[in-house]
Formats: structure tokens, sequence, C-alpha cells
């Protein structure tokens, strides 16, 4: 095991003054597209779309936002020489499940705001004292205020393994991981190295794949041709993962320099305009926030690059997993994922909630996460 004598000190997100009004004056200066003929989803994030989260924008209290951002405690360390931030809360109850949040793309560990005291405090919220979890919730090298990234190479297995410093470093010698796009390979690779008192992984999503075997399909549920569908749509309207894989860099100039680009980039949030997404404007807002002012865009696109070029053979994951399929999510497939994943312990659906159902539905997702870990008890 790698060292894991960390350094960690107190940080508060701190936009100051001129950078709001840098914003508002880029907000009021906006020009937008030609419009589609259409002005639908068909092509990309509309113009009606973007006029209403614009006024909304420009509305947006983020001296309230940030306030409640730091009502948590929040820490920096410096890992494989990268600047790491996090947040971490004890819960007040002994015997906590040390439990590390990861974060989507495009979001931060802002991600899990409203699940923080869900999961420290269980008992103000219908659940049990042995519920309980400690939560740590870093930004992933490149993401949110885990900014600059200091060199290449940061993969989803190199994350895995600064996080499980991370762990060790703040004094957990056992802890479990949650996790939702990004988040979930992070959490699938944290699986694959499995370290000394790893409890398991619960996710929203395993992305796992046909492999080409006819067998496979002869097992194949109804709902999971429902699942082959989304996969081919997802692949239809996705066009910033091909576009991150190959030229973040040059992606992330005009995402850097035009807010209202950035927001239309993030599109993901709105699951492409597909009508699904339950995420509400307010928390579209403040992820887009935090993503500007910390200038994260170069660093997040890098992310897909970093794992396009890794050449590695397939790997089973055999730590306890569990997994949560929401309705208008990615839809997991089985027997794809329980080829690629030998130790699939828990399996629930839930009739409403998609890609970011942590923002959406966050009761359901800690309710989940709770089943899971005292499954493994």
């Amino acid at each position: 095991m790698e060292n894991t004598n960390l350094t960690f000190s107190p940080f508060t997100v701190s936009v100051t003054a001129a950078e709001v009004a840098d914003l508002q004056d880029r907000l009021a200066r906006t020009r937008l597209p030609q419009p589609s003929p259409t002005d639908d989803w068909d092509a990309g994030t509309p113009n009606s779309y973007l006029r209403e989260a614009l006024a909304a924008w420009r509305d947006f209290d983020w001296e309230a936002a940030q306030e409640r951002i730091n009502s948590f405690p929040h820490f920096t360390t410096e890992i494989d020489g990268q600047s790491i931030h996090f947040i971490h809360v004890r819960s007040a109850h002994e015997g906590a499940t040390p439990l590390l949040l990861a974060h989507t793309y495009p979001g931060s560990a802002v991600d899990y705001l409203d699940m923080i005291e869900l999961l420290t405090d269980p008992v103000a919220h219908g659940g049990r004292a042995e519920d309980a979890f400690d939560v740590v919730i870093p930004d992933a090298p490149g993401y949110g205020f885990s900014q600059p990234l200091a060199s290449a190479g940061w993969t989803t297995a190199k994350v895995a393994a600064a996080y499980d410093q991370l762990m060790r470093g703040l004094g957990y010698d056992s802890y479990g991981i949650h996790g939702s796009d990004n988040g979930a390979m992070v959490a699938r690779e944290l699986g694959l190295l499995n370290p000394d008192g790893f409890l398991g992984l619960h996710v929203l999503q395993l992305f796992s794949f046909p492999s080409g075997d006819p067998a496979e399909f002869e097992r194949l549920e109804p709902q999971d041709y429902a699942g082959l569908e989304h996969m081919q749509w997802f692949q239809s309207v996705g066009g910033y993962n091909t576009m991150n894989a190959s030229r973040p860099q040059t992606v992330s100039v005009g995402i850097s320099d035009s807010p209202i680009g950035l927001l239309a980039y993030s599109e993901l949030f709105n699951s492409f305009g597909n009508g699904t997404s339950l995420v509400p404007l307010e928390k579209i807002l403040l992820e887009v926030s935090v993503n500007w002012f910390a200038n994260a865009a170069s660093g997040m696109s890098r992310s897909y690059l970093e794992n396009a070029r890794v050449e590695a053979e397939p790997q089973v994951n055999a730590a306890p997993t569990g997994v949560a399929v929401f309705k208008d999510d990615f839809q997991t497939i089985r027997v794809f994922a329980e080829r690629d994943n030998s130790n699939i312990v828990h399996w629930s659906r839930f009739d409403e909630g998609g890609h970011f159902a942590a923002i959406e539905r966050p009761e359901v997702v800690v309710g989940d996460i709770r089943a899971f870990f005292a499954g493994l008890r």
C-alpha cells in the first residue's frame, strides 16, 4: 500500500464579488446561436431552453448557494502531486460506516449535498442509528475544486487508487463506496483493486455491454431489450463522449470562456431533452455555477481522453456489489453485468428517477445504500 501520511487543510468555497460580477456581465452579453429550424432538442440544446435558463441564472443567488455548500466541512490534500478537494462529515453515531461518494460527469461533490444529512443522521430521517455513515465526497482530479490538473494520466483506475489513499489517510481501515456515472466507473475500479477492508460498491450503473456471444442474448429478459434500445439512443445523442475523448482542450476553450456555452454543453442534466429528467433548473444552475467558478471544463473533459487511451484487458470485479437501476437512467443489463462482476449481491429497480437520481430522488438512493450495506453485515 502506498504512503497514506496525508496532510489535510481546511477549505472554504470563496467566490469573490468580482467573479460573480464577471459572470453576470458575461450572461448579460450572451449571444445565442441562430436557432435550430425546429428550436427543440433534436439537434442539441435549444435556444428556447437557454433563454429560460439564462434568465434564471441571472437571478440565481450564488451567495446563498455558497453558504449552503460551506455549511459542511471542506478540506484539501495532495495525492500523487494532485490537489484534491473533498467534503468530510462524520456521523454523531458511534460505529458509523465510512462511505465515499463518487460524483458524476458533469457534476462534482455538490451532487450529494441533499444526501449528506440523510446518511450521517439517519435517526432524524426515518432510519436507524446502525444505518449511519461517515461521508467523504471528493471532487475527482480536474473536477470541481480539485484544480488545476497537475499531470496527465488521471484515469478512473488512478482516481480509485487515490481515493483509497484518501480514506486510509483519514484513518479509515474499512470503507465502502457509492457512485454514479463517472463515479460508478471509479467505484468499479475500487472493486477491482479490492484493498484490505474494502466493504463493497453500490452503484447506479454497471457499464457492461454485449460481448458478441449469442448465448448472452438467449438469456435476456423483455426489459433488457428496452435497455439495449436505451444504449443505442444514448450513443446517438452522446456526442460529447467523442469530443471529450479526442479533443478535450479544444472543447474547453469555448465552455471555459462562455457560461451559457458551459450550460448548453451540460445537457446531460436534461437527459438531452427527452423529457425524463427530474433535475430542477435551480440544481442544474448550482452544478454549472460550481464548474464555472472552478474553471473545471478542461479537467472534466480530459478525464474522457485519459480513459480512452487506456489499453487494458477486461477484468472481473469480485468485490460485493449492489446496483440500483432507475427507470429513466442507463439500464444495466444483468446478464452482461454478472459476466463482468461476479459478486452482485443486491439489485434494485425504481419506477421514478434517472441518471442523476442522487439529485432527483436522494431519499430513495440513500434508502438503497442503507439496504446494501446492511446486507453485508
